[in-house]
């Protein structure tokens, strides 16, 4: 008996099949958003004197005390504001659980939920769940900034939430004040949620700023916002993250989060407490950390026929392949993978319509130096 899917437009998700062809194929994997080189000591240790000490049983389902206190105190350094531990931090198990819960926490059936494309492949399935229906509405397809007037066009009385996601994936592109102020008048005086997707939040170059919506708060009292250990601390695996939100929100929210999950992976929380506290400079020097890697591997790009696009935020480099070939992304980058060795990401998943005739793959250089070196040599002899 075959049920009727609830996810008809789901599939097996193009970095599983991208990862399955670098496995069959001996190919450098530079699809799959994950880091290759190591943890931070203080990390993995604080991990095992956590497992040693005993705390491996059920955290409570908000998030353990010293984490969240910790979480509000990174904020307020960060941002300037500080979210109450108790009543507006949520520790869920990775930032794709909190996009999900956070989703269901406030959209209905029929609601409408704006996206913008391209964006990551974990949202509209939140919101089709959730009997929403997402409203996709094209970044530019140079720069990856905004369309406010398609942004405001897109805005109807059924609009119930909008999605953003500053430092972007997969194009790295980031979010301005003068973004802010736009969304900041756009969503004044309406009842429609923001979800605030900033996983990347230290990894930003140049000396720019992150815009948070937690500066802003005209923004913070309708948003939830959302964050990844995984990405600020090379451990993607272990899929902790959180969300903050006011206490209204956060109340809906954890809801959700108390039937999806419960509660997320115990020791990991005090080992991250430990961390976020004792090292602080780890994610206040990440930018620099992954900023000499984007400016290497940007330096190698151009002694092949791939054309680096500019990389304000985040691991991922996207690369125009149109001097290579005509073929469409998801057929390029398969060719790419098999005959050349080298996974890459297509980005017409991450589009509800993809533009006709773009030419664009996403490449992640949050790899050792090995790694990157190695997929250089394949790319030159394209």
């Amino acid at each position: 008996m075959t049920p009727e899917t609830k996810l008809p437009k789901v599939g097996t998700t193009i970095f599983t099949v991208m990862s399955q062809l670098a496995l069959e194929h001996g190919a450098v994997n530079l699809g799959q958003g994950f880091p290759d080189f190591d943890v931070p000591a203080r990390l993995v240790e604080a991990l095992d004197r956590a497992m040693r000490e005993g705390r491996n049983q059920y955290s409570p389902m908000t998030g353990v005390p010293p984490l969240r206190l910790a979480i509000s105190n990174k904020t307020e350094r960060c941002y300037g504001y500080r979210p109450d531990p108790d009543a507006e931090v949520t520790v869920t198990s990775g930032a794709s659980e909190a996009i999900l819960d956070a989703v269901h926490a406030v959209v209905r059936p029929g609601d409408e939920v704006i996206v913008l494309d391209p964006c990551y492949d974990c949202y509209e399935p939140a919101i089709d769940l959730a009997g929403g229906v997402a409203v996709h509405v094209a970044l530019d397809p140079e720069t990856f900034a905004p369309d406010w007037a398609a942004i405001r066009a897109a805005v109807t009385p059924r609009t119930r939430m909008i999605m953003t996601n500053s430092p972007h994936n997969p194009s790295g592109a980031m979010w301005t004040a003068d973004d802010m102020r736009q969304l900041i008048a756009l969503l004044d005086g309406t009842g429609i949620y923001l979800l605030s997707d900033e996983v990347y939040e230290h990894i930003i170059f140049d000396g720019r700023r992150h815009e948070s919506a937690l500066r802003y708060p005209e923004l913070r009292e309708r948003a939830f916002v959302v964050s990844s250990f995984g990405k600020t601390y090379h451990c993607t695996g272990w899929k902790v993250g959180y969300c903050i939100a006011p206490p209204a929100l956060s109340a809906e929210f954890r809801k959700v989060h108390q039937y999806n999950t419960f509660c997320t992976f115990t020791p990991a929380q005090f080992a991250f407490a430990e961390m976020i506290e004792a090292e602080p400079e780890h994610y206040e020097q990440l930018g620099a950390f992954y900023e000499a890697k984007r400016d290497r591997f940007r330096e190698q790009l151009l002694t092949t026929k791939l054309r680096p696009l500019p990389v304000p935020g985040g691991y991922f480099q996207l690369v125009d392949y149109s001097a290579i070939s005509d073929l469409p992304d998801a057929e390029f980058c398969r060719w790419l993978a098999i005959e050349k060795g080298v996974v890459a990401i297509p980005l017409s998943p991450f589009y509800g319509v993809p533009p006709a005739g773009q030419r664009l793959a996403r490449l992640c250089f949050a790899k050792n130096e090995a790694t990157l070196d190695a997929a250089i040599a394949r790319l030159q002899a394209l």
